[in-house]
């Protein structure tokens, strides 16, 4: 269940680093740019456990959804997209917009792998991960919503002590 901790790890890293590097150099922290790269890593992440656990995510679905591994890579092409355009300042708000209904929707297939017990990154746990993954999905809508949509924040100056 080491998967939570890294999507923390990607999803914070850049606003740490920036904000350490701003700190050190007493510049402008520009909070709502280096969330938005978190989180755009983070989606990056996802991509490719898309790729690479693709089977292991078909299984995730129920049996009625049809043309499943091809959603899979589809929802990991959509992924990717939203990955990418969090790097592009333009594009920012709208594609953590979209980061926030990809959480939504997509949190109904890991209630079912988690009350299913199917094995993929945590769900053998069965609901208890659900204990796990409830919060963490809280965290990145808070995330996209309060750092990477709602208003860009003003830069943060840090001053030379």
């Amino acid at each position: 269940m080491i998967t939570p901790i890294i999507i923390l790890v990607l999803l914070s890293s850049p606003l740490a680093i920036a904000f350490i590097y701003s700190k050190l150099n007493g510049t402008f922290l520009n909070v709502n740019k280096y969330a938005c790269w978190g989180l755009g890593v983070a989606f990056i992440f996802f991509f490719i456990g898309h790729l690479v656990k693709a089977e292991g995510m078909v299984e995730m679905l129920p049996t009625w959804v049809p043309l499943r591994l091809e959603l899979v890579y589809f929802t990991g092409l959509i992924e990717l997209l939203i990955g990418t355009a969090l790097f592009v300042p333009r594009y920012q708000p709208l594609a953590a917009k979209l980061a926030i209904v990809v959480f939504i929707a997509f949190f109904p297939a890991n209630v079912y792998a988690a009350v299913n017990g199917i094995g993929l990154g945590g769900h053998q746990w069965g609901p208890s991960y659900l204990l796990i993954r409830g919060p963490l999905q809280v965290i990145l809508i808070a995330w996209a919503y309060f750092l990477c949509i709602k208003g860009h924040h003003k830069p943060i100056r840090h001053s030379q002590a």
